[in-house]
């Protein structure tokens, strides 16, 4: 229907919860036992929910859309969407993915019937380390974004990264960072001075910090000290993320700048939960929860069509078209509902769209009385 010609295609994955008790089969037969706990993107953890993945184009066009039980982890999810999309024929595709789906038995699945993948790498792992370490410049290739290619092994071992450094960001990590330390050395005090005993129950809590703990070490004499080591990685890291792709036609920038471009699904997220109103949801039943989902991607659908052909945002083509009104006359003979004029803004969004613009008149009554 839309006749689209898709090279990159971008995937992720959110969380949407439910006001309510998780199901449970075993109480209930009826219940569906698809809402459940699990990693809530939603930082609502305490609440049953379901995982939703989405398929976007380039353009920002959501072209699938799939629902998961809410315990479903990202990882487990990547076979059953290629397979899904294999009979759409959909040309040559490169899929986008972020850190959370990048395991290897999901960038093979992906490089299965002739696939490619463009996919966000942890800075934590080995091969991430190996590839920071590398020796090169960066060059710039778009507002604040430097990149450097970095091959790593060689033959059929040989992986192909793009480090891609934001200077913004950067920036934002250090004065973070620098923040962060500046409370730390200020309640590392504070516990330093503190009895043998007492730090001895506090230091191991602030070691188990997520925040806190991995800037933190312990001296011979049991006292807090700063992770040296740990500070100065971190500050290689500010700003750069790393990117692996097994498609060798694609440039570095074009890497890059496809990753960069993940946010066209965050975007899908936000007007899913925000303008299209998801939430709440108060079915049970599994293909209700599936219905109620599929709805509410079938009008994304419509709304990102309709911001493609305008050039436009849902929110300014709202404003514009809501300014249309119905108007009712009332006369001695009966009564007539009648449209207002339409702008020139008005008719060119109806152009646009290929919709017929609505009838002038759309109601005429005729007084019987009048009419004997």
């Amino acid at each position: 229907m839309l006749n689209l010609e898709v090279d990159l295609l971008f995937f992720d994955t959110t969380s949407s919860y439910f006001e309510t008790e998780p199901d449970s089969c075993s109480s209930d037969n009826n219940a569906s036992a698809f809402r459940k706990l699990g990693l809530s993107k939603d930082h609502r953890p305490d609440l049953p929910q379901v995982v939703i993945g989405l398929a976007v184009t380039r353009e920002g066009i959501p072209v699938r859309c799939w629902v998961w039980s809410g315990n479903t982890a990202d990882m487990t999810v990547i076979k059953e969407v290629k397979k899904d999309l294999l009979g759409w024929r959909l040309g040559r595709v490169v899929t986008v993915i972020d850190r959370g789906f990048s395991s290897e038995d999901n960038l093979k699945a992906l490089q299965a019937a002739g696939g490619h993948y463009i996919a966000g790498e942890k800075l934590s792992k080995t091969s991430a380390e190996e590839a920071l370490s590398r020796p090169g410049r960066f060059r710039t290739v778009k507002d604040n974004l430097e990149i450097k290619e970095i091959i790593v092994g060689d033959g059929e071992a040989r992986i192909r990264y793009v480090l891609a450094r934001n200077l913004k960001e950067a920036k934002r990590d250090r004065l973070r960072r620098e923040e962060l330390l500046k409370k730390l050395k200020s309640e590392m005090k504070i516990v330093n001075e503190k009895p043998p005993e007492k730090r001895a129950v506090i230091i191991p809590e602030m070691l188990k910090d997520k925040t806190w703990g991995r800037y933190l070490r312990i001296d011979d004499k049991g006292f807090l000290r700063l992770n040296q080591q740990k500070i100065t990685e971190e500050e290689r890291k500010d700003g750069k993320y790393l990117i692996r792709t097994s498609d060798d036609t694609l440039s570095a920038e074009d890497v890059a700048l496809g990753y960069k471009q993940l946010y066209e699904v965050e975007d899908a997220f936000r007007t899913l939960k925000s303008t299209l109103e998801l939430r709440p949801m108060y079915h049970r039943l599994e293909d209700r929860i599936k219905s109620h989902v599929l709805l509410c991607w079938l009008a994304l659908l419509l709304i990102r069509v309709v911001e493609s052909r305008t050039g436009s945002t849902w929110r300014q083509l709202r404003k514009v078209l809501q300014r249309i009104h119905i108007g009712v006359f009332k006369g001695t003979s009966g009564e007539v509902h009648q449209r207002t004029e339409l702008t020139k803004e008005q008719k060119e969004i109806f152009k646009a769209v290929k919709i017929s613009e609505p009838p002038v008149i759309y109601k005429v009554t005729a007084d019987q009385e009048a009419g004997r």
